[in-house]
């Protein structure tokens, strides 16, 4: 996002970004702490640098949630202590590390963010899931793990499979989450894929969820492409007016409702955010952006 289009010219470091988009939205969602372990250092600055009011919501470490992982992403020591065959394979999965290294992992990121659950600041822990992470009571059973992984943070899981909202499985599914205090995640994105959500508005906690990925079709399961091209998107007007009448009826159910806009190409998070904000008649408290860079 470049800083004529939303930060003024004079905010160029990562510390003045964040003190700006903190003083235009009330959250974002993390997105670095997917590609990186997070660090117990930057959610102390993250704590200093932002109003008492403001909210982090964290996106777990992506081989939590069974996506590939280069080797270098995990901390040095513990890439040291995997075997060497492992430590020269392009990726590896949840699968691949020892039950202890995977502990260790879990281990410090509950720590990393400490800083932020002890003033306050955390929204949720995102877990946002891979297309081939099918319903069923193996899923379930490592949805309940992480849960107890982490069990003093809110979890939001976000799942890529219609299969999870199907006619068959809806209901279970969703009285699973309620059932386990897990915050089921609403999505905007392409229809009529494999890994395409519906656009249903269920809030299975106090807390509802909803992220908007844009409806680029021609980028959505595209192979090789960057974030900022798979979400490549201006929402048009009429599509926002569609949700309208689905956050209202999140706000009747739940305590707090979160909006989130994944499209991240330049300013385009912006302008989607504040379009819906006039849709809906008065700044949403939970209306924000996923990581502005």
């Amino acid at each position: 996002m470049g800083s004529g289009l939303f930060y003024p010219p004079w905010v160029r470091t990562p510390e003045d970004r964040l003190r700006f988009y903190a003083s235009q939205f009330p959250i974002v969602e993390v997105d670095s702490s997917y590609y990186g372990m997070p660090t117990e250092r930057n959610s102390a600055l993250w704590v200093e640098r932002t109003p008492e009011s403001f909210r982090f919501h964290i996106k777990a470490f992506r081989l939590f949630t069974h996506h590939p992982t280069p080797p270098l992403a995990l901390p040095r020591d513990l890439l040291a202590e995997l075997p060497q065959e492992l430590q020269g394979k392009a990726n590896l999965y949840l699968r691949d590390v020892s039950r202890d290294v995977a502990l260790e992992l879990w281990q410090r990121f509950e720590r990393a963010l400490l800083p932020l659950e002890s003033a306050g600041k955390l929204g949720a822990v995102l877990l946002q899931f891979p297309p081939w992470f099918f319903p069923g009571r193996e899923s379930r059973a490592y949805l309940v793990s992480c849960q107890e992984r982490l069990p003093q943070y809110r979890l939001a899981v976000e799942f890529r499979g219609a299969a999870w909202l199907s006619e068959r499985n809806r209901e279970e599914h969703l009285r699973f989450l309620r059932e386990q205090r897990l915050t089921f995640v609403c999505v905007d994105e392409p229809q009529r894929f494999r890994s395409s959500l519906p656009p249903e508005a269920e809030a299975t906690t106090e807390l509802a969820y909803v992220r908007f990925h844009g409806r680029n079709r021609e980028t959505w399961e595209a192979r090789g492409k960057a974030a900022s091209e798979r979400f490549n998107y201006y929402y048009q007007e009429g599509e926002l007016e569609e949700w309208v009448p689905r956050v209202r009826s999140l706000q009747e159910v739940a305590r707090e409702v979160h909006l989130l806009f994944n499209t991240n190409y330049r300013d385009q998070g912006v302008v989607n955010a504040r379009k819906m904000a006039m849709l809906l008649g008065a700044p949403l408290p939970g209306l924000a952006l996923v990581e502005p860079p």
